[in-house]
């Protein structure tokens, strides 16, 4: 269905070049496959369609974003307002002498395997983030190490009413698994610093990524990626997963939600599972981990949208 065919409770603006659907399913476009529909879907093609599309939604709508959908629970009843995924303009990847520039739909191991090919160095680390480029800005994504804040030069960004704006990396405020972007903005682009390096030993460090989650990590399970952020220094020394086991949640399970086995800060819908049973089981593990060492855990998952006949 293109934007000229919607229903007129939302009235593309003019010249939109990108696709506007009413009720679009979301679940199977998540990594757990659950959640309802989105009240409006859209995805512009580009930053001139997306800065168009945001100028013209009400002021009462809401809306959000939705990269790769790896590391989101989007709730059972949807989500009302828009929901915007970015369309193929936000795909672009090109190196300069001291960095890439890349589109937030980028996914972030494609960035990480354009950047192998181009014997540049520094983003290895992105080989082991299951999200896009926009997500990983937004939320400071690193792992083993290395994390967006480390590499960011700057971010392109798209605001409520269409402004667009160019935000330096002393700008974000980067702390732990936190990025300070204006309210209701939308990550278009980055640009992140790269080195010279030799392909080999790029290859060799993101293979030692790789093997290091698949040893450790349920890939092949429908799950969310990390599911609480580890506890700052000052509340507790171990990790989230450490907490977690300490609480005896290894394992666990509510409806067809499970605690991994395998990693036990992660949640997998071992088939047929509902976003409130998913919701709910980390809702009883961060109860769990509160009485059993007096650390409240963060959820890093973003949850989505409204619960099961609230829309």
């Amino acid at each position: 269905m293109m934007a000229a065919d919607i229903a007129p409770a939302f009235a593309p603006p003019p010249g939109f070049r990108g696709r506007l659907l009413r009720d679009s399913v979301l679940a199977p476009q998540t990594w757990f496959r659950v959640g309802g529909v989105a009240e409006w879907l859209a995805r512009p093609v580009d930053a001139e369609d997306l800065a168009a599309l945001l100028a013209a939604l009400p002021a009462t709508m809401s809306f959000c974003v939705l990269g790769a959908a790896s590391n989101v629970i989007i709730r059972d009843g949807g989500i009302p307002g828009m929901v915007i995924r970015l369309g193929r303009g936000f795909g672009g990847i090109a190196f300069d002498d001291g960095g890439v520039v890349a589109g937030a739909a980028v996914l972030d191991a494609t960035l990480a395997e354009a950047a192998l090919a181009a014997g540049r160095g520094g983003l290895e680390f992105l080989a082991g983030i299951p999200g896009t480029l926009g997500g990983a800005v937004a939320m400071n994504a690193g792992c083993y190490g290395s994390e967006i804040a480390s590499v960011l030069d700057w971010a392109d960004i798209a605001l409520a009413g269409g402004e667009t704006r160019r935000l330096q990396a002393a700008d974000l405020a980067f702390a732990y698994r936190h990025a300070a972007l204006p309210a209701g903005a939308v990550v278009m682009a980055a640009r992140l610093r790269t080195r010279a390096d030799a392909p080999a030993a790029i290859a060799a460090r993101m293979a030692e990524i790789r093997a290091q989650r698949a040893a450790t990590q349920p890939l092949r399970a429908r799950t969310g990626g990390s599911t609480f952020r580890n506890p700052p220094p000052a509340e507790s020394t171990l990790k989230a997963w450490e907490l977690i086991e300490a609480a005896g949640c290894r394992g666990l399970r509510l409806g067809a939600a499970q605690v991994s086995e395998q990693h036990c800060n992660f949640l997998i819908n071992t088939g047929g599972a509902r976003a409130a049973e998913i919701e709910g089981l980390g809702e009883r593990v961060r109860a769990r981990v509160l009485a059993a060492t007096g650390v409240s855990l963060a959820w890093e998952i973003r949850r989505l949208g409204v619960p099961e006949g609230r829309r």
